[in-house]
Formats: structure tokens, sequence, C-alpha cells
């Protein structure tokens, strides 16, 4: 009777170990993310009793989840605003938004060397590709080309 029960036992742990450690693997933070929502709300604590402290207007802006805590997450902004914002107002989507004073330089590849193809305006999000050799792939709006990671916010280990 005893080696059932550790049977059972042992069979029931089998089953809520892998569960255990999925949910475990998802709390991993920080993280990239981008706003989802057209317009997304702010708050200076993880509830909706919190006043709202900014309202983003900018769907796919680019946010670092440094912090969760049930289903808020405490983000950081482009600026380096923090605050609380609902996850069902995030995705995992990677973006980047251009920094810098000057216009960026998307080029056809991975070079300077290689043709400009366009110029874009510090503050254009657009959505990010793979990065190598501080070059991003990044579109916008069906243009597709490569920016020098440097000029980006949003690449690389958050």
């Amino acid at each position: 009777m005893n080696t059932m029960r550790v049977s059972l036992l042992s069979g029931l742990l089998a089953l809520f170990l892998p569960v255990a450690s999925v949910h475990a693997a998802d709390d991993d933070v920080p993280y990239w993310a981008s706003i989802s929502a057209d317009v997304a709300n702010m708050r200076v604590g993880p509830s909706e009793r919190y006043p709202i402290d900014w309202v983003y207007k900018r769907k796919l802006l680019p946010v670092k989840v440094v912090r969760r805590e049930g289903p808020w997450r405490l983000i950081e902004d482009p600026d380096g605003t923090k605050g609380w914002m609902r996850d069902l107002l995030l995705s995992r989507e990677r973006t980047a938004l251009v920094t810098g004073s000057e216009v960026a330089e998307m080029h056809a590849r991975a070079s300077m060397g290689s043709p400009l193809l366009w110029r874009i305006e510090p503050g254009v999000v657009g959505s990010l590709g793979d990065c190598e050799s501080d070059w991003c792939e990044f579109e916008v709006e069906g243009h597709e080309g490569f920016l020098p990671q440097d000029r980006l916010w949003g690449p690389g280990e958050p």
C-alpha cells in the first residue's frame, strides 16, 4: 500500500513540476515589450486605485518591463519615466525608437558603405528585427533596411 502511495505521489509531482517551471520562466524580468493599445494609462501604482500619471497615445512605443506584480507591469519608457501598466496593454512585439538629435540613415545592408535608402527622424518608432555587428534590421510602414544599433532605443539586453 505504501509503495502505491509513493508511486501515485511521484506521478502527481511529475505532472505539476513542468507547469511550475514554465510559469517561473514567464516571470523573468527585465524584458522588452511595446504598447499594444492606441491609448494606454500609466499609473503610479499597480492597481486601478492609483492615479494615472501618464497617458500614452503611441501604439508600438517600446518599453522595458522591469517588474511584475500580478497583471501589472512596472515599465520604463524611452525617456526613463517609470510607472505601472496593465499587461493587457502590452505586447511582446519588439519595436525600437530612433534616438539622437539628427536624422538617422537607413541603409540597404548592415554597412555605412551600402546604399542609403531613407533618412529617418528621431522619435520614429518601427519594428525591430535581428541585430548583428552593431546594426539592426528596422521597418517603418513598409520601409525596410538597417540602422546602426546605437541610434535605437529598444535593441539589446533590457
